[in-house]
């Protein structure tokens, strides 16, 4: 299994980094974990998005699920409806896209996307991925993930603070992908929906996690000084979701 960066920057897309957007590959498949403006072209520069084994949305603010559009645009239009992909996300997901391409149960859209719409503690599968969810702590409906295909693990937190499940989910990982979008010292006044990357790291370690992969840095901060925080609690391998960036996911068992 590997993990390639579509796109890592938080918020919104940069000039040379799309929002969030992560293509996951191996002998099972293609799987995105979320769909960020931006991913969608990165996406199609790598694989044929109708190779798609399925997509996984953590939630759905803009800057982790926008370019669905741009995938179901390609299958209904460019594809010409010929094939079907699963969207596993959150409650709402498929209302919330149907609504804004005015889409009933006969549109094309549901023809090409094929919605479920899971909670905490569901287990899914997509191609021969096992796709287990936990709660992830952030003001809208949100989830964190983990991957499993043979002995590889790869767990992603979406966007979420401290607390929820991401800990139990990522026990024994072989990577954690760790939002660290905030940087020093939370205090009564921090964000509480985004976690520190000094909280990313303890996250890590309390985990287990094999190696961690700091993400979702907004671009007026130095990635090497998340990663420099997140050391403080997490004594291994640690680095940046760099875009375009590919990353093994290795087999531990």
């Amino acid at each position: 299994m590997r993990v390639t960066v579509l796109g890592s920057n938080a918020s919104a897309p940069g000039r040379t980094n799309p929002a969030s957007g992560y293509l996951v590959e191996g002998t099972e498949g293609a799987v995105l974990l979320d769909a960020g403006p931006g991913t969608f072209m990165r996406l199609a520069d790598r694989i044929d998005p109708r190779t798609l084994a399925g997509v996984v949305i953590s939630h759905l603010h803009v800057d982790h699920c926008a370019d669905l559009l741009g995938l179901y645009a390609y299958l209904a239009y460019e594809a010409a409806a010929e094939v079907r992909v699963p969207v596993v996300g959150p409650q709402g997901t498929r209302e919330r896209f149907a609504a804004f391409v005015g889409a009933d149960d006969g549109h094309v859209l549901h023809r090409v996307l094929e919605f479920e719409e899971v909670s905490p503690g569901d287990v899914t599968y997509l191609g021969g991925y096992e796709v287990t969810v936990g709660k992830a702590v952030h003001p809208v409906p949100a989830l964190v993930s983990r991957l499993t295909s043979g002995g590889a693990s790869l767990v992603y937190s979406g966007d979420t603070g401290p607390g929820g499940d991401l800990i139990e989910l990522a026990t024994n990982a072989s990577l954690l992908v760790c939002e660290a979008a905030l940087q020093g010292v939370r205090t009564d006044g921090t964000y509480p929906y985004h976690l520190t990357a000094f909280e990313a790291g303890e996250i890590a370690a309390a985990s287990g996690a094999f190696e961690l992969l700091v993400t979702h840095i907004p671009s007026r901060f130095d990635p090497e000084a998340s990663i420099a925080q997140a050391s403080g609690a997490y004594v291994g391998p640690i680095s940046y979701a760099e875009p375009g960036r590919t990353i093994p996911v290795r087999t531990l068992e």
